[in-house]
């Protein structure tokens, strides 16, 4: 566990060129849920982080549906939920509700509910849903735990990389998620798994390092700053607790509670141990893409599927069925 890093202190002067000063002092707070509010609550997050690059996206596609061009929300409309009708389905942390505004125009949901801290991004979600016409979708501002308690039951609880921010697994999946969903009710996750404060292992440090000496210099300099990327030294306790207390809090226990308590219906792993980790901050780069700029990502998707060979992946997109009591 490190507890402060070299990366703590670049990450900072980052962020300070990216977001502003604001977001920094954001972070000066003693409040917990202030400080979580401010890693998402801007109107648009300023990054350059691997979620951008359109060939990653495509390998993420290619990887859960099969098919680079088909995303996961058509492959899971497609091939899961195809015969499932008046679906009632429950968005916990749904941020700017992308996801949930293309899940909303399948006819087969009768009402999605999208609950998240950020009512500036529900807003905007509301927009969108009101500019479609789309009636099966609401938005609720509210803290999950308050409104989970209220006793409504749903089909599917759905998280899209927001399930790694709540802590003990070992009670939040039983006692919240269980008990949000029907006898029959369906899991579905697109998150992160991996090691909990992104406290990764030396092995896997080691071979994000050999992956970043693929990428020619030029591409290795850093969103709005000056700087080169040359190293990776991974995250600080310290620092992931001050800019965002529930970041992957306890993300290594997400899978073994899932599987204790529901049965795989679908698992598709996609990844990140490397591409995540040597592309955040410098991922701008390959937004527009030549022949060159294709050659290194490809040989950096063909190095991190050598790396998933012996080891377990960092991402996950899965569909799992409640037990059976």
């Amino acid at each position: 566990m490190r507890l402060i890093t070299f990366d703590d202190f670049i990450d900072l002067y980052s962020k300070i060129k990216q977001r502003g000063l604001d977001y920094f002092f954001s972070k000066l707070t003693f409040s917990k849920l202030s400080r979580t509010k401010s890693a998402f609550n801007q109107e648009e997050i300023i990054h350059s982080n691997w979620w951008i690059i359109p060939l990653v996206r495509k390998r993420w596609n290619k990887l859960i549906s099969e098919n680079e061009n088909i995303i996961y929300e058509e492959f899971l409309m497609k091939e899961v939920l195809s015969n499932d009708k008046e679906i009632r389905i429950l968005s916990i942390g749904s941020g700017v509700c992308s996801h949930e505004l293309a899940l909303a125009e399948y006819l087969q949901f009768k009402e999605i509910t999208c609950v998240d801290l950020a009512q500036n991004r529900l807003n905007e979600a509301k927009k969108i849903a009101d500019k479609k016409g789309l009636k099966n979708i609401r938005f609720e501002c509210a803290n999950i735990f308050e409104f989970i308690e209220k006793g409504n039951k749903y089909d599917i609880v759905f998280f899209h990389q927001s399930l790694h921010h709540f802590a003990n697994m070992n009670a939040f999946i039983p006692d919240f998620i269980c008990n949000s969903l029907t006898n029959n009710g369906k899991l579905i996750i697109n998150e992160f798994i991996g090691p909990s404060r992104l406290q990764f292992p030396k092995t896997q440090i080691k071979a994000i390092n050999e992956a970043l000496v693929i990428i020619p210099k030029p591409f290795r300099k850093r969103f709005k700053t000056e700087l080169y990327k040359t190293k990776f030294y991974g995250s600080g306790i310290l620092r992931m607790i001050q800019a965002d207390p529930t970041e992957c809090i306890d993300s290594i226990n997400i899978m073994p509670n899932i599987y204790r308590h529901f049965d795989t219906i679908v698992e598709r792993p996609y990844g990140g141990n490397i591409l995540m980790n040597v592309l955040k901050d410098i991922s701008h780069h390959f937004v527009k893409i030549n022949s060159e700029k294709e050659i290194v990502l490809n040989n950096l998707f063909e190095f991190e599927d050598n790396y998933l060979k012996s080891n377990t992946s960092d991402f996950i997109f899965g569909v799992y069925q409640k037990k059976k009591i």
